[in-house]
């Protein structure tokens, strides 16, 4: 079931700690399926752990985590070849596209080797609702911040840009993240930027942010826009959805 117009949830979270599992989908994936409108059925997730390099043992956590959850579950491994003829065609019949965290820079980049930037868009379009984690966050957008090329935090400026907007993801948790996206958006590296805390998600309809929700209490998500020759920042107090 495809949404009414294109969707994207961009998070610094989704995960919790299962009791049979070593992890549970917690809410914010659970949304991303609401956000589809799939009832009456098992929602069709796919997921791409493309940024951690196709870790088999990652591919299997999560179909443990997808059978708690109760989806029909699919993981699209580019590793060593892809393991879907027809990449495209399976997207289009998911309700969510949900892709994991690691080395956004290493995702953008076997992306490419696979042509798959005019893909996403037109699921997009298609209205299957795109989301992830971290990188799987970043890679929506324009750009963020990022450590795939080493510790010290870098820019990325080739993201698929579906969203206009520059992405800050682990804004609490990582102390080096505020500071390098403020100096970044005060000098134009990156345009507007969208910040979440851990545990937070940002939901688009086509490119408008309308709504910040959390799966945990106290977080927030932020905007950060430039103003002369400096940053400044406007936080967003999200929606706590419920425990699923």
């Amino acid at each position: 079931m495809a949404t009414d117009q294109p969707t994207i949830l961009a998070t610094s979270g989704g995960y919790r700690r299962g009791k049979r599992t070593d992890f549970e989908f917690d809410a914010l994936i659970h949304h991303a399926v609401e956000l589809s409108g799939a009832t009456g059925r098992r929602p069709k997730v796919t997921h791409l752990p493309t940024a951690s390099g196709d870790q088999r043992w990652l591919g299997a956590e999560m179909n443990d985590a997808a059978r708690v959850a109760g989806f029909d579950f699919t993981n699209l491994y580019l590793f060593p070849m892809p393991n879907l003829d027809d990449i495209e065609g399976h997207l289009l019949e998911q309700d969510v596209v949900w892709v994991n965290g690691g080395s956004v820079a290493g995702l953008l980049a076997l992306w490419d080797v696979h042509d798959l930037r005019p893909v996403f868009r037109r699921v997009w379009e298609a209205g299957v609702v795109l989301a992830g984690v971290s990188a799987g966050s970043i890679c929506w957008y324009a750009g963020g911040t990022t450590d795939s090329f080493g510790p010290e935090l870098r820019a990325v400026t080739n993201g698929l840009a579906l969203l206009p907007y520059g992405n800050g993801v682990h804004y609490d948790s990582e102390e080096r993240r505020r500071p390098l996206v403020h100096r970044l958006v005060a000098d134009g590296t990156l345009p507007v930027t969208h910040c979440t805390d851990d545990g937070v998600g940002l939901v688009y309809r086509g490119t408008e942010l309308v709504e910040a929700v959390s799966e945990r209490d106290g977080k927030g998500a932020y905007v950060v826009t430039r103003e002369g020759d400096r940053a400044v920042e406007e936080r967003i107090e999200p929606r706590r959805l419920p425990t699923t």
